[in-house]
């Protein structure tokens, strides 16, 4: 696809990016076969190939709408178009570009901009969700329906090893899922443990910075970015062997940095030796001799949700479920895996309708079978299929820790 970005953005790294993306594109119109929001309208806009236009005219000096900012924003961003896309069209990419000018250039209402800061600020800083999520329970009966379903459950952490063993690697601690779900970070801890590894939290790291980005704040975002790596330098130079992320989306946002910190040449290099060490729980776990089953599983049929982050971002489809069937599980056949649930982040929050139709149809899938509990692997999409399945939801890790 020919281009000719203009305007501000060109001749910078950002239109690079994006004109990569664009000359790359032979709009086959592939990408909408396997894109939930065209899947559920049936409009070109709503898919891949039509945002991709949207955000190829602005680029080229179009005037963006209101109606141009909603057609991208009702965008999941789960990257199921790349997986699809014959080109290899690096869509998130130029998203994140072509998103970027578009909201810069149409304003929001004042009460739109509250609320995508309000949900940063309480996402991005555990102090203030966990207070958040504890008035929520201690005042649930009053709280409207929709309300209620956000409110994570309380449960019990666990206790966390001792840093004991030579080999160490670093653990992203996160944002939301260190206060809303700290026993996936001691579940992991205690697997890896019993592998000889133990795993180390650096203290002044915090939010992988993906909640900002997507809400506009990509200063902030980079800020997050920076101090993670300011944190991990050390860790890293004192012989960390890996950074070990059990949350896909953070993951997935963290081999972002590259391009996040692209016009920051003191953060380039680690950022791309960061890119190297991040590493989801299974590529550890699937290779050690270690990981055996000590005991057969007590309920051994489930389902595994694979979330789009673990799939199109990590490229790691079908590894959870070949462990846990190694370790005595029966995972089932989910139908339609590839769709997104609906979480993505904010999105959940942004765009309810969406959210609430996406995740009705996965809940559909996951428990078609009656499985006796789902696994996930990210943090979001457990808050958001949790509220609302028959069936529990929960982290992978505590599967195999079940087990071992």
């Amino acid at each position: 696809m020919r281009t000719a970005i203009q305007g501000p953005i060109a001749e910078t790294s950002g239109a690079a990016i994006a004109e990569q993306a664009l000359r790359a594109c032979v709009h086959c119109g592939m990408c909408n076969a396997t894109c939930p929001t065209y899947q559920l309208s049936g409009d070109e806009l709503e898919g891949p190939r039509g945002r991709i236009y949207l955000m190829k005219q602005v680029l080229e000096g179009a005037q963006p709408t209101r109606l141009t900012l909603d057609h991208l924003e009702s965008c999941l961003s789960c990257r199921s178009c790349e997986t699809t896309c014959p080109s290899g069209v690096q869509y998130h990419r130029l998203y994140e570009v072509g998103h970027a000018v578009v909201a810069e250039a149409v304003e929001r209402p004042w009460r739109e901009r509250m609320m995508r800061e309000a949900i940063r600020r309480i996402t991005v800083a555990p102090s203030l969700f966990r207070l958040a999520a504890g008035l929520g329970r201690l005042f649930r009966f009053v709280l409207p329906d929709v309300v209620k379903a956000k409110i994570p459950p309380a449960v019990a952490v666990g206790a966390r090893p001792t840093v004991k063993h030579a080999r160490t690697m670093l653990m992203l601690t996160g944002c939301v899922q260190s206060a809303a779900a700290g026993h996936f970070n001691a579940a992991t801890a205690r697997v890896f443990d019993r592998l000889g590894i133990s795993l180390i939290e650096a203290p002044e790291a915090g939010c992988c910075g993906a909640v900002s980005q997507h809400l506009d704040a990509s200063e902030a975002a980079r800020a997050q970015a920076r101090a993670n790596l300011d944190a991990w330098r050390p860790l890293i130079e004192a012989g960390a062997e890996a950074l070990i992320v059990n949350s896909s989306g953070c993951a997935a946002f963290l081999r972002d940095y590259g391009d996040l910190l692209r016009d920051e040449p003191d953060y380039r290099d680690l950022a791309a030796r960061v890119f190297a060490m991040v590493r989801d729980p299974i590529e550890v776990l699937e290779n050690a001799p270690e990981v055996v089953a000590r005991r057969p599983p007590a309920a051994p049929r489930v389902a595994v949700h694979e979330p789009c982050t673990l799939q199109h971002g990590l490229k790691l489809t079908g590894r959870i479920g070949a462990l846990l069937g190694r370790l005595g599980y029966e995972p089932q056949p989910v139908a339609d895996n590839h769709l997104c649930c609906g979480s993505a982040g904010a999105y959940s929050l942004l765009q309810p309708q969406i959210s609430e139709r996406l995740k009705a149809n996965k809940l559909a899938a996951l428990n078609a079978s009656q499985p006796a509990a789902i696994y996930t692997a990210n943090i979001g999409c457990w808050m958001h299929l949790g509220a609302g399945s028959p069936t529990p939801v929960r982290h992978w890790i505590e599967a195999v820790e079940a087990v071992l």
